[in-house]
């Protein structure tokens, strides 16, 4: 196992246990399904939770349990059938289907199970009055800004670099401009923001966040805009989409903001029967009400949008139970 390896598992249950699916299993009997999702009390925790209630409902005597887990390591720990499930980022999940950083080899394996979020924004934050007010002004001035991207090894970090490297302000320039950049929690880089530590935070989370409007209310913060040009440029590398923030999103923003996003999605592999998978989703379409209740995220989520996946090709076990339900033909 390589470094690389070592550090995409770390953190992200690398002692899960290796539940291999069973072939062929029939609807009816029991499942034995691990998944893993974010840190503990955080969105995915709650859906991944919501989610393996619902296959305890539809398949009595069945076994679930949740790992939290980040990102690409989900990802890994999917492709090597250390767990039946995984969320992650579909762009993630891309990245290394075709074997592209931060992953060494390709992992063909991958299917997706279901769209877990669509409008999970890259929101960067601003202390107002702060150094700049677009990521464009940073190129052009040289301002050795302190960013702040998520840990490594997820999509929020990935979709930082990426940013900036499109506005002609790659990280390793940052630095030798004089700046700072810093892969770290959405946590930490607040309390950095508010120590004056940090002059930009950056994340990809779902808007309005409760979690920035509760961190911001007495932090005087903006947003960093950014063109259309570096938005395009950041969907061709990412494989993201463009979206608006509507204005008044949130209080201290009264205009709308062009960003782009990314696609959360339940993430299983090629090796995990086509039954086990129907049986999931279907169970999920059942239980859709109780899921939807599990976090203000899967809330705006219809039924007709879970085979959206982002460009990561279905299970064929998804697709049954997908057309089954007449929602894809």
């Amino acid at each position: 196992m390589t470094e690389m390896h070592r550090r995409l598992l770390l953190g992200a249950a690398a002692a899960a246990p290796a539940v291999l699916a069973t072939r062929g299993l029939p609807a009816q009997e029991a499942l034995r399904i691990t998944l893993a999702g974010g840190s503990v009390g955080g969105a995915w925790s709650a859906i991944g939770n919501a989610i393996g209630e619902s296959i305890r409902r539809a398949v009595p005597g069945s076994a679930f349990s949740y790992e939290p887990g980040r990102d690409a390591a989900n990802v890994l720990l999917v492709a090597e059938a250390r767990v039946q499930l995984g969320i992650a980022h579909a762009q993630i999940a891309l990245r290394a289907i075709k074997g592209e950083p931060p992953f060494e080899r390709a992992m063909p394996n991958l299917r997706a199970v279901s769209l877990i979020d669509s409008e999970a924004a890259w929101q960067a934050l601003v202390r107002e009055g702060g150094p700049v007010a677009s990521l464009e002004e940073i190129a052009r001035r040289r301002v050795p800004v302190r960013v702040t991207a998520n840990l490594r090894g997820t999509l929020m970090a990935l979709a930082t670099e990426e940013a900036f490297a499109a506005a002609g302000a790659p990280f390793a320039q940052i630095e030798r401009w004089g700046g700072r950049t810093h892969h770290v929690a959405w946590n930490d880089a607040l309390e950095m923001l508010k120590n004056g530590r940090a002059d930009i935070i950056t994340n990809v989370v779902d808007f309005p966040s409760r979690q920035v409007i509760n961190a911001t209310r007495d932090l005087p913060v903006r947003f960093l805009r950014m063109g259309p040009e570096i938005i395009a440029r950041v969907n061709a590398r990412l494989g993201s989409t463009p979206i608006t923030i509507p204005a008044g999103s949130y209080p201290f923003q009264p205009d709308p903001i062009e960003t782009f996003r990314a696609h959360v999605i339940l993430l299983t592999s090629s090796e995990v029967s086509a039954t086990t998978i129907e049986t999931i989703v279907k169970a999920m379409i059942a239980n859709f009400d109780a899921i939807k209740r599990s976090h203000a995220t899967m809330a705006r989520l219809e039924p007709r949008a879970l085979p959206d996946t982002g460009g990561v090709a279905l299970h064929p076990g998804a697709a049954a139970a997908y057309r089954a339900a007449g929602l894809i033909s």
